[in-house]
């Protein structure tokens, strides 16, 4: 029994040898404001790039955001939910380094608190950011006079690690603030829709900006925490754009109000289109090329559209949809050679270009070149 015994240890001793060992994550302490609740939580060893946010991952947390579903619900452009999260990330960067900063979805905002929020002022819901108004019995002038210019609220929140320590704390908080560029409604059985300017959006949303500061200065765990704001005007629904930022602003530590605003020079420019060819012609006349010579390969090609993205006027990436019917594979890795070619001479090398090739809602294959890069990343899909 004892040279069984041993002989099981010795194969236990030899698996354990064997079995590599992944040490990806490195485990650390959220503080709370409870000191008997503290949270433990795991943060990714590695980032995807220099420039993004490492992710702080709570350990049985059954929900990552506090308030997952609102964003969904509340937009319906789903290019402007992309846009608007991802967006806030990186203006955040501004103010909180990715090298000093972890990322964590936003915690202390919950469904209920954002909906409310986003709902109407009224005698039942006095914390409603827009304005008061009794829409059963509303008449359209009343709905045009007093849209609802909000659509939606997003927090992000950044943390820091306390020297050496195993402890992450709270660190700064960032709130975006998406407003209306249309606003949809029904009025006496009929539909309508007003549109709402740029200048009023931006006027709205920093008079919103304050009021959420005030609301999470009420909180004793935000009351000394830094928050930036930024301002963000939707597309309408079945655009083939996102909107963009507009302004973003920061309220530092023992602030109770927005300050330092600055505007964001950004835009999303379709190709094709009229924008495209009265304000980006030389941008405009490169991708019909493309456009051109891809027909030219693939004559009954369903079409093709692109979304350019400006930042003070200068194009920053180009995102490229190409949707064909194949007929087999060897198809797919033929007309994907090609446009590999056709990006390698046609884009220029100052900003980066995404090629996604589909056919019947499927991804078929992925082509991006990075600026500077000599040679795109390229991944057929099996």
């Amino acid at each position: 029994m004892r040279k069984l015994h041993a002989v099981w240890l010795a194969m236990i001793l030899i698996v354990s040898a064997c079995t590599p060992v992944y040490d990806n994550t490195d485990e650390v302490v959220r503080e709370t404001t409870d000191e008997e609740s503290e949270e433990k939580a795991i943060i990714p060893n590695y980032d995807l790039s220099d420039n993004t946010y490492r992710m702080i991952l709570t350990e049985g947390a059954s929900k990552i955001s506090a308030a997952r579903g609102v964003t969904t619900n509340q937009m319906g452009n789903r290019l402007d939910i992309a846009e608007f999260e991802g967006g806030l990330q990186r203006h955040s960067k501004e103010y909180y380094n990715p090298e000093e900063y972890y990322f964590q979805p936003g915690q202390f905002l919950d469904d209920d608190t954002l909906l409310s929020w986003l709902g109407r002022a009224s005698e039942s819901n006095e914390e409603g950011l827009n304005p008061e108004l009794d829409e059963d019995s509303a008449s359209e002038e009343e709905f045009r006079e007093t849209p609802r210019y909000i659509s939606n609220i997003v927090e992000q929140n950044y943390l820091t690690r306390e020297g050496d320590d195993d402890v992450v704390e709270l660190a700064g908080l960032t709130i975006g603030i998406s407003m209306r560029s249309v606003y949809d409604f029904q009025a006496e059985g009929r539909d309508y829709s007003e549109n709402i300017s740029t200048s009023e959006s931006l006027s709205k949303g920093r008079e919103y900006a304050n009021t959420i500061l005030e609301r999470l200065r009420e909180r004793e765990d935000l009351q000394n925490v830094p928050v930036a704001f930024a301002i963000y005007e939707e597309e309408e629904d079945n655009a083939e754009s996102p909107g963009n930022f507009l302004s973003k602003g920061y309220a530092g530590g023992s602030d109770n109000s927005v300050g330092n605003w600055e505007d964001i020079d950004e835009e999303y420019v379709l190709f094709p289109s009229d924008e495209a060819e009265e304000d980006h012609f030389d941008d405009a006349e490169i991708f019909s090329d493309f456009r051109t010579e891809v027909s030219d390969y693939f004559p009954n090609f369903v079409g093709m559209i692109a979304n350019g993205f400006y930042v003070d006027d200068e194009l920053r990436e180009v995102k490229i949809d190409i949707p064909i019917q194949f007929d087999s594979q060897t198809e797919v890795t033929g007309f994907t050679q090609y446009v590999y070619s056709l990006v390698m001479e046609m884009f220029e090398d100052h900003y980066s270009v995404e090629v996604k090739i589909n056919s019947m809602d499927q991804q078929e294959s992925l082509i991006v070149k990075e600026p500077g890069q000599e040679e795109p990343f390229v991944h057929i899909y099996d």
